[in-house]
């Protein structure tokens, strides 16, 4: 892990703070400065933040936060905007949190001391469950692409004006349900198994819809219940075992995969080397021999 990325993970200071404090010789590896903003940090490496060791977690700790309206999720905000980690305990300052939920959206945000976790769920086809609220009715169109999916080579619409996304692939939802309708709104419960950045929003905005209320109530089995804003919960024995039952099986699958990928590579060098043997002998030219009748043996 990269040593910015190393601090931030397991101290107080965000990704920015640590580049700051690197360049001013703040941040230690065994006793001796260290400034090498790409240096990958070892299993055994001691690294000290203004004289203070950083600690690794082993023990995981997860919890369940119901993310308010008008607070980002980031640790600090070039614009003095409140950020949820003005919102959580101090004790949760380290704690990473699964993926996003915009500055106008709400609801379900898990947070974690774990980047194995938080990097696991995030890049997981977990469900995703969302109330939203749109400003127009349904269309046959919108349950289409619900239903079948969407390509946007132009998905800015809905974006954050700042955004550097503009192409977005949109897979079929894992289900949608319409919970009312008006004139002038549609609500509904949309689940679907990916996070990209505001995708959503996007979606709907392909179809001049503009979504004025977005919530999530579920991720991966988790529900946000009767959570009251702004507060936490850890996660039940449950809970936890799942995630554990769910890491198992996502390390089995990537040794699986790297035994598979080394076994082609070296099926490729094989057959590699085959060919440039074959290249380098040509086959021989075979002469024809002259036809000779076999002789009969005379019969005693």
């Amino acid at each position: 892990m990269r040593l910015n990325k190393y601090i931030s993970h397991y101290t107080k200071y965000s990704r920015r703070e640590a580049d700051r404090l690197i360049e001013a010789g703040e941040v230690t590896l065994n006793k001796k400065v260290l400034k090498d903003f790409g240096y990958e940090v070892a299993e055994d490496d001691h690294i000290y933040v203004k004289g203070k060791a950083v600690k690794k977690t082993t023990e995981l700790t997860i919890i369940v936060y119901n993310k308010p309206k008008g607070v980002l999720v980031t640790k600090k905000d070039d614009r003095g905007r409140t950020t949820i980690y003005h919102k959580l305990p101090g004790k949760y300052r380290h704690f990473l949190p699964v993926g996003r939920l915009d500055y106008a959206s709400e609801g379900l945000l898990l947070l974690t001391d774990s980047p194995e976790v938080a990097t696991a769920l995030m890049e997981s086809g977990l469900d995703r469950t969302y109330n939203i609220k749109i400003d127009k009715p349904i269309t046959p169109e919108m349950i289409t692409a619900m239903q079948e999916g969407l390509i946007l080579d132009d998905a800015r619409a809905g974006a954050h004006e700042k955004s550097k996304i503009y192409s977005m692939e949109f897979a079929p939802f894992a289900h949608y349900e319409i919970r009312a309708e008006g004139q002038n709104f549609t609500k509904l419960r949309v689940t679907i198994t990916e996070g990209k950045n505001r995708e959503l929003r996007r979606f709907f905005a392909h179809f001049d819809a503009k979504v004025l209320d977005l919530k999530r109530v579920a991720f991966g089995g988790i529900e946000l219940n009767n959570l009251p804003t702004d507060k936490t919960r850890y996660f039940t024995r449950k809970e936890y075992d799942d995630v554990h039952k769910f890491l198992k099986r996502r390390r089995a699958n990537a040794e699986i995969a790297m035994k598979n990928a080394a076994n082609a590579h070296k099926q490729e060098e094989h057959n590699k080397r085959i060919k440039e043997q074959q290249e380098k002998t040509p086959a021989k030219e075979t002469k024809k021999q002259p036809f000779k009748p076999k002789k009969s043996k005379p019969k005693e």
